[in-house]
């Protein structure tokens, strides 16, 4: 059996209430032999036979649309993904020093080098991002909470479809897959 990292987005935010018990129900729906959670922020680990990527992550959409009417983004990564996630963080200094404040935003599909500049040049604040193919890593040197990147980038409507985790999230998914 092999483990999938599985990230909803925009979850327990604004109302929009996606529980343990309720992630938990949508992979025995779903047929995963296990499945657990971390923390409330839609973070699930599955373990079965099953596809990964696009084709786990359409099916996991749709699977909480049919449970709960809810339609919300998952993007899947398998344990090597997430292994040269860690390996390739370009903030290694930040990953120590403020590891809270460093983030990585799980893409839904890859970022053009041009979205990547329009990004890049609409940064106002004290943030640096370096982007990959499917995932943005954010250093945060001052405050999440005070930032106004967020607001900066739905500015120039070309703000990526992801979920965010903060480092320290990153690395507790880690060791859920044995990594």
């Amino acid at each position: 059996m092999s483990p999938h990292i599985a990230l909803l987005r925009a979850v327990n935010v604004g109302g929009r209430k996606v529980l343990k018990d309720d992630l938990l129900g949508l992979a025995g729906d779903l047929g995963f032999d296990e499945a657990k959670t971390l923390l409330a922020s839609g973070n699930l680990v599955l373990w079965g036979e099953a596809e990964g990527g696009a084709a786990l992550e359409k099916r996991l959409e749709d699977g909480l649309e049919a449970r709960m009417g809810l339609r919300t983004d998952f993007m899947v990564r398998s344990p090597a993904e997430l292994a040269a996630i860690i390996a390739g963080n370009p903030y290694t200094a930040q990953a120590q020093d403020h590891p809270s404040h460093l983030v990585v935003n799980f893409l839904k599909s890859p970022i053009s080098a041009e979205d990547v500049g329009v990004l890049r040049a609409a940064i106002t604040g004290p943030e640096t991002f370096e982007a990959r193919t499917l995932e943005l890593y954010v250093d945060f040197p001052i405050s999440i909470a005070d930032s106004v990147l967020d607001r900066d980038w739905k500015k120039t409507k070309r703000s990526p479809v992801g979920t965010t985790r903060n480092w320290n999230t990153v690395l507790k998914l880690a060791q859920m897959v044995g990594l």
